[in-house]
């Protein structure tokens, strides 16, 4: 089964997220990815954030994860970020959505999260490639999001790239939102055969430079 599209909750979580971050000139970054969030019924949701990042597009997550009855996990790296999501949110008026929040390295934490259907993460963090390639995506496929990406040197990049064997890119696509935006959505493949191989490419964020090497 795959994810399918819900044109009445991305609208409905569209138009709350308007009114949570008093959005009033024309569709914004929070306000379409909250809209994407509703639109394609994720069961998991998860986002990287680190102090001093927007709070705005994790209320729209939230927004979009309340309509659905989804779970919304953000990760922040330490306490102090953890601290200042919670007051951010609260001086909001967000409080009642407020997701779980897990301390600690993004990669790592999504290797606990097992079936991300929708996930967003900074382009702009160092450690973009790896949290995406930790990631365990849901077997009915999902959303990954890449936020700034028009700050960063994305040259050479490819979704398919950072992904495992067992995950097709079935489309992607740039959106001149907020920063940029890079969205993939991807369907699981079903897997590599047990004991095989595969080249694995890294690529740098700010140089562009691949580092190939073997899984």
């Amino acid at each position: 089964m795959k994810l399918v599209w819900s044109p009445e909750t991305s609208a409905k979580a569209y138009l709350d997220t308007i009114k949570a971050c008093k959005l009033v000139s024309g569709s914004g970054e929070a306000e379409l990815i909250s809209a994407m969030a509703g639109g394609w019924n994720p069961k998991l949701i998860a986002e990287a954030w680190s102090y001093g990042n927007s709070i705005t597009t994790s209320i729209g997550l939230a927004i979009a994860a309340n309509h659905l009855g989804a779970r919304h996990v953000c990760i922040v790296p330490d306490e102090q970020s953890r601290l200042a999501y919670t007051a951010a949110m609260q001086s909001k008026g967000s409080a009642e959505y407020l997701p779980e929040i897990a301390v600690g390295k993004a990669e790592e934490v999504v290797e606990e999260l097992t079936g991300i259907e929708f996930l967003v993460v900074d382009g702009q963090r160092k450690e973009f490639c790896r949290v995406v390639r930790a990631s365990k995506l849901s077997h009915r496929g999902a959303v990954l999001v890449c936020r700034n990406c028009s700050l960063c040197n994305m040259a050479g990049f490819r979704w398919s790239r950072v992904l495992s064997n067992a995950t097709r890119v079935v489309r992607s696509l740039i959106v001149p939102v907020g920063k940029g935006l890079d969205i993939a959505y991807v369907s699981s493949t079903g897997g590599s055969k047990k004991g095989q191989r595969r080249w694995i490419v890294h690529v740098d964020r700010k140089s562009g430079e691949e580092h190939v090497f073997r899984g």
